[in-house]
């Protein structure tokens, strides 16, 4: 059991919430002060800001979830899974059989993990479907001795990480290529690459280690970052943490394993955009529409939704010892994700509202406009690009939609100058994936850590050294490139 090495006063946080609805009327009070500045909207029509009105305002949480209803639905359905997994007794005793086999390798199986998370961001842009393995992960990693924080960091930081190098990410680089050459910029694909890869495998590196080296420090110490209440919280959200030499997985438990193992594997698959990385690849997959009606390779959170909650109700016929509670277990978990969910609408409320008003359209395209005419040298240029696309992307957190309204304007200018516009386009992908490691507006990182329970502001604390690292790596890598093939 992990305890604090240090005695802490108990002290009054803001919460998560409190943080979100204040981000939330700052982004309000942002349009008011720049109402009336134009703006041309995707349509080529030219638009205002609109100060934010009290309806809107009042009204944004509620079309927060509206949004975000999908994932929602999906995060509710998750929850039944999860509950009738763990009412079979699989999950809790295969995490201890996996802590026992592991005993002495725990830094072995982070790397592993984090490496693999790190493919599907670079990839596909794995970011709201690792949810559910913020809770996993944490659970696993506080039985093994370490605490939820080394959980938590090996999702995020490790999808983090890849997709902050993105390569053939299609709501990464993928949009912003599309959006450059819709403005009749050729973009050098190659080069394109191997930016994304040095800046995948460089972050990765980063953050491995760092994670490792805190978790060396738990292990070592029994000391963690998260107060004893906070750990209260977790060790009785997560279940028996305790493990005995005697526990082994039955025939019905290991069965429910591989069948939970395998649901995650499809969702996977699912979301993976197979007709955008080989064709051949999506014509093999049309069989699969058998399940939700879409193959693998076109599944949105309707489709990993339904998958999850079919397979939960298998896992509960096979490993439930009362079938006939598999109901009242599937409402239970559900009603676990309220709170999650309530933290992903108010964290989609603050995009929709800026959606409304049109302030994150303008903030971008005047922003944007400045930097590109103030004529300053190609290495500065780059390093302002990225440090500029770091403030957007709090407006704009979603990567497709800042490269829709960020490389149509940048990329011709940039290749009117003869710079690198495969580097102008990394400025804008690095810095959303920076960016999308602790921005508050971003639903799966609150979700996911309101479901590991962990406090944003203690996770804003334990990443804030490791996030600064990373962010002056990316720095001098995008100034490197830009200076050099400008």
């Amino acid at each position: 059991m992990i305890h604090m090495s240090v005695q802490q006063k108990t002290r009054k946080r803001l919460g998560t919430y409190g943080i979100l609805l204040l981000v939330l009327l700052f982004v309000a009070i942002c349009t008011w002060l720049t109402n009336g500045q134009p703006y041309i909207t995707d349509e080529g029509e030219q638009a205002a800001v609109m100060g934010a009105t009290f309806q809107q305002i009042i009204m944004a949480p509620i079309a927060g979830f509206h949004d975000a209803s999908e994932v929602i639905g999906f995060v509710f359905c998750l929850g039944g899974f999860l509950a009738l997994v763990n009412a079979t007794g699989a999950l809790e005793t295969g995490i201890h059989v996996l802590v026992k086999k592991l005993k002495g390798k725990e830094m072995i199986l982070v790397w592993v993990l984090m490496f693999l998370f790190s493919v599907g961001g670079t990839t596909y842009g794995m970011g709201e479907e690792t949810v559910g393995f913020y809770i996993l992960l944490a659970a696993t990693m506080t039985a093994a001795g370490m605490d939820p924080i080394v959980g938590a960091a090996t999702v995020l930081l490790g999808a983090g990480s890849g997709v902050l190098g993105s390569t053939i990410n299609p709501f990464a680089t993928g949009a912003a290529v599309d959006a450059a050459r819709s403005a009749g910029v050729e973009v050098n694909m190659g080069i394109l690459y191997l930016e994304g890869v040095i800046l995948w495998l460089g972050t990765y590196l980063i953050s491995a280690f760092g994670v490792t080296r805190y978790a060396k420090h738990v292990i070592e110490t029994k000391g963690s970052i998260l107060t004893a209440d906070q750990l209260d919280v977790c060790n009785k959200a997560y279940g028996n943490m305790e493990i005995s030499d005697e526990e082994k997985l039955t025939g019905r438990q290991k069965a429910c394993m591989i069948i939970f193992a395998l649901t995650f594997v499809v969702m996977i698959l699912g979301f993976i955009p197979w007709g955008d990385l080989n064709e051949s690849i999506a014509d093999g997959l049309a069989w699969t529409s058998i399940i939700t009606g879409n193959a693998l390779g076109s599944w949105w959170f309707d489709d990993a939704a339904t998958w999850f909650m079919l397979m939960g109700i298998i896992i509960g016929v096979i490993g439930m010892p009362d079938r006939s509670k598999m109901a009242t277990t599937i409402i239970s978990g559900i009603g676990d994700m309220i709170s999650v969910n309530v933290v992903i609408a108010l964290a989609r409320a603050t995009a929709v509202l800026m959606a409304q008003t049109g302030l994150g359209s303008w903030m971008v395209q005047a922003s944007v406009t400045a930097l590109t005419q103030s004529g300053m040298p190609a290495a500065l240029f780059g390093f302002l690009d990225y440090l500029l696309h770091i403030g957007l992307s709090f407006l704009v957190p979603s990567s497709s939609g800042l490269a829709a309204l960020s490389a149509p304007i940048v990329s011709p200018i940039v290749s009117g100058l003869n710079w690198s516009v495969e580097t102008s386009i990394m400025c804008n992908v690095a810095a959303n994936g920076l960016v999308n490691l602790f921005t508050p507006t971003c639903g799966f990182i609150m979700g996911g850590l309101a479901l590991a329970r962990i406090p944003y502001e203690t996770w804003l604390k334990w990443a804030a050294k490791l996030l600064v690292i990373i962010a002056v790596f990316v720095a001098i890598v995008l100034t490197v490139f830009m200076l050099v093939l400008s």
